[in-house]
């Protein structure tokens, strides 16, 4: 499946489409299909770097 992919902090540019494992929901989960996403201001920040907390990237 395709994923966006976020391994360092930057530019728009930073953000990659990957292919990643389909994942196998276990019991008592299901595996939902997207069809589309948004992104809020919170993750362009996120993206940035610039957020008041920064996350641990992959």
């Amino acid at each position: 499946m395709k994923a966006i992919r976020v391994e360092e902090f930057g530019e728009p540019g930073v953000m990659k489409l990957v292919e990643v494992p389909m994942l196998e929901p276990g019991p008592g989960q299901v595996l939902v299909k997207v069809r589309a996403v948004g992104v809020n201001p919170v993750e362009t920040y996120i993206r940035a770097g610039t957020y008041a907390r920064k996350p641990a990237l992959p």
